[in-house]
């Protein structure tokens, strides 16, 4: 067993855990990054292992988990690899990429990968400890659920990094899953008795209808377990936070009649390795168009546009194009007149061939794209991350770059000019448009965060007089985890939070 940490000079630490997967630890943990901000008090996230395909880019050029950055925004910090040491990347079926520090360094199956633990646990304890050094208090979440018995003893990121920094814990359960109180009940049953005591209290997250109705399950909650609910989350959808995976986007392959015909639809081909989906969110955010993800081969003629986004494995997501029947489906639609953007992953899928012949993704091999670009890919093991400025259509924007392939253009123009580089000057070209001006592809994310690029990038596809968001980006963040910390101090007792631990430090104001 690991030991506690013994320098109790160090800050103390809140740890978010759950009853199972998604069930909104990343969210609580962006609202008490938020609210500890708004109260003074110097707070960091932490999250000692992430298994995501969304991540970003730091300003060093670095990879961490999307969620962290997230968290680090609401705690009003500049995003920094410590705060997300280990970051696993799937890219099969038991394989991961796994990237540490922000680099990263190849693909792991899961039992290699629990050959390493040790290793890791240490390297994810001494992230922790630099940002206990520096910081008043750290909000660290966990992973899935926490009472995995058959996990636990390699488990990097629940129960014994909770230990190991002598965190209270606060329990995270989804009554909109069902089973709640079986999740809670049964979620402490499952757990040693160190990794029980140390479970201080509960929050139900996405609570439907009258919460009021709930007060007789709280009431058998805390007498069951003699631990308070400190929280009951009404359910909400307003409110705009980036998502952490893809599980967020699993059952969006709907068509519902309720579906406006007068307003622009635009489709997002939900690959099975989908990653950095949140690319797509600035298009969902107005209600200027329709946004859909779509899983189920159909005829497209209805879309004004058709977005290929990120995938984590290129060449596995081009061989279910083509078992599906989506490859002949995209291929007709961009050769009757039809607009078509890809992004990373999905704009190496527009071109002639990709190319992987020492393995990086899987097996080594070369795979036929869709050669609706005249591009052609070899991924490569040295990993690009940038954070990037770039033109397009006279519009400026800015974004980042995650990929591991190296693409040529043998004909069509560049999409982009590239002008700076993790705030390095450079005059390079990047992506490609066909002769026709429909298909585009770019290894930019982000594309869409810049209104200006936004309203452009509209326009070329057909769709005109929109009101786009002036205050986006940053800014537009911002705005949400205010909403969201007041969404959650309403509904959550902070003070007995606060209560949890003497050790966190006294608002400033």
């Amino acid at each position: 067993m690991d030991p506690k940490r013994e320098n109790k000079n160090k800050a103390p630490c809140i740890a978010i855990l759950g009853t199972g997967s998604d069930v909104g630890k990343s969210i609580v943990t962006t609202a008490l990054c938020r609210i500890f901000y708004q109260r003074g008090v110097l707070v960091v996230p932490f999250k000692a292992q992430n298994m995501s395909n969304n991540s970003g880019v730091t300003p060093e050029g670095l990879e961490m988990g999307r969620a962290q950055i997230v968290q680090a925004e609401a705690a009003g910090l500049i995003p920094h690899v410590d705060m997300n040491p280990v970051l696993l990347k799937p890219s099969g079926k038991s394989g991961s990429q796994v990237v540490l520090f922000g680099k990263a360094m190849g693909n792991q199956s899961a039992t290699a990968y629990c050959k390493n633990n040790a290793d890791l646990f240490n390297v994810a304890g001494s992230a922790l400890d630099r940002l206990r050094d520096t910081y008043d208090l750290v909000v660290m979440e966990g992973a899935g659920s926490c009472a995995e018995v058959n996990l636990m003893e390699n488990d990097i990121v629940n129960f014994r990094m909770a230990r190991y920094a002598d965190a209270d814990v606060i329990l995270v359960a989804d009554i909109d899953k069902g089973g709640v109180f079986a999740q809670i009940v049964g979620t402490l049953e499952c757990l040693p008795k160190q990794f029980r005591q140390m479970v201080k209290g509960f929050v139900i997250n996405r609570f439907r209808g009258d919460v009021q109705l709930f007060e007789d399950g709280v009431q058998w909650i805390e007498e069951k377990t003699n631990l308070p609910v400190v929280g009951v989350i009404p359910w909400f959808n307003d409110i705009k936070i980036d998502d952490e995976d893809s599980v967020a986007i699993e059952s969006l392959d709907n068509f519902s009649k309720d579906i406006n015909k007068a307003i622009p639809k635009i489709a997002v081909i939900r690959l099975p390795y989908i990653s950095n989906f949140t690319d797509i969110n600035p298009l969902k955010q107005f209600g200027g168009v329709q946004v859909m993800y779509v899983v189920t081969p159909r005829d497209l003629r209805e879309f004004q546009a058709v977005i290929l986004p990120g995938s984590k494995n290129t060449r596995n997501d081009l061989a279910w194009l083509k078992q599906t029947g989506w490859m002949t489906r995209l291929q007709s639609y961009a050769e009757n007149g039809g607009h078509m953007l890809g992004i990373c992953g999905g704009f190496q899928m527009l071109g002639k061939y990709v190319d992987d012949p020492d393995g990086v993704e899987a097996d080594p091999g070369r795979s036929a794209g869709l050669g609706l670009l005249d591009v052609e890919t070899v991924l490569k093991a040295s990993k690009t991350t940038t954070l990037s400025s770039f033109s397009w259509n006279k519009g400026q924007g800015v974004g980042y770059e995650i990929h591991m392939g190296q693409t040529r253009r043998l004909s069509g123009s560049p999409m982009l000019e590239v002008c700076k580089r993790n705030d390095v000057s450079c005059h390079d070209k990047d992506g490609c448009v066909s002769e026709n001006k429909r298909v585009m592809g770019t290894y930019m994310h982000g594309f869409f965060d810049t209104p200006d690029i936004l309203k452009k990038w509209l326009k070329h596809i057909g769709v005109n007089g929109v009101d786009v968001p002036e205050v986006y980006g940053l800014n537009a963040r911002i705005l949400e985890y205010d909403r969201l910390a007041e969404h959650v101090r309403a509904n959550v007792d902070m003070d007995q939070v606060l209560t949890l631990s003497t050790r966190i430090p006294p608002a400033t104001h």
